[in-house]
């Protein structure tokens, strides 16, 4: 069960720091990502960590502004969004990545506005 938090409305510039955890500890040796859905659109990647945290990916319109990263240990993965824009408006998820079919959490909703 994948659990996202954190979420809020923010104003644009603002920042957020959204966690994900889980109660499966086979997501400690697994890639994991966030991803995002805003009304009307397909859910799409924002950011990917592997599995030792070593290596990260992030989208395009995200890189330079997100940070993923993640604990191990408490079988946590952290976004930390600087520099929020309108744009990032959406329901934020996380999951292993690819997906592969692995159900998904409720999300967290975030909000950019003035």
């Amino acid at each position: 069960l994948l659990t996202e938090s954190g979420g809020g409305l923010v104003q644009p510039g603002g920042s957020l720091t959204l966690s994900c955890t889980s109660s499966d500890r086979s997501f400690a040796s697994e890639d994991m990502a966030w991803f995002r859905q805003s009304p009307g659109k397909e859910r799409e990647f924002v950011a990917d960590v592997n599995w030792s945290g070593g290596a990260r990916y992030y989208a395009d319109d995200v890189n330079g502004r997100f940070f993923i990263s993640r604990d191990r240990q408490k079988n946590i993965v952290t976004l930390q969004m600087t520099n929020l824009k309108p744009d990032d408006t959406a329901v934020y998820y996380c999951n292993r990545n690819p997906p592969d079919g692995n159900p998904w959490g409720q999300g967290t909703q975030v909000t950019v506005s003035s």
